[in-house]
């Protein structure tokens, strides 16, 4: 286990938050944001064994945004709103977003989802499909067949 990833000072500081130590937990951000140049809010909600690619570096998220279990994030990603909507992203579980890519708005990702490299999703995105481009779209539905191949 890396001490020196951002996932981890998350985790700290969302123990703090949820405990009332709200300042302290302000203090952990402020480190995210120094070491890693991200912004990881305590108050954002990420699932257990969920990783952060290459320490966190340049990850955007929305304070009130949900990313489930096992997602696996890179370097420069934005999770976020968008003007008018006070929604924000839902992100499903064992997720894959690579690098550079953008979520965006009031929208759901469905479960074992992969956004391609920049990509700027600004639509829902159902379980099993692989997106990409700008505007992103879907490239590919993943079937239980090809799944249990990846698996074994």
């Amino acid at each position: 286990m890396n001490l020196f990833n951002a996932i981890n000072k998350y985790r700290r500081a969302n123990w703090l938050y949820r405990h009332g130590l709200k300042v302290l937990a302000r203090i952990y951000e402020m480190r995210i944001y120094q070491a890693h140049n991200s912004f990881i809010p305590a108050s954002c909600e990420i699932g257990k064994g969920t990783l952060f690619g290459y320490k966190g570096i340049g990850v955007v998220v929305h304070k009130r945004a949900k990313i489930g279990n096992n997602c696996a994030i890179a370097p420069h990603v934005v999770i976020g709103g968008r003007s008018g909507h006070y929604e924000v992203p839902v992100i499903g579980n064992n997720c894959k977003i690579h690098t550079g890519a953008k979520i965006l708005g009031p929208i759901t990702l469905g479960d074992n989802v992969e956004i391609g490299a920049n990509a700027v999703v600004i639509h829902d995105c159902p379980p099993n499909t692989v997106w990409g481009g700008v505007p992103a779209r879907c490239l590919k539905t993943i079937d239980a067949g090809e799944k249990s191949l990846k698996e074994e």
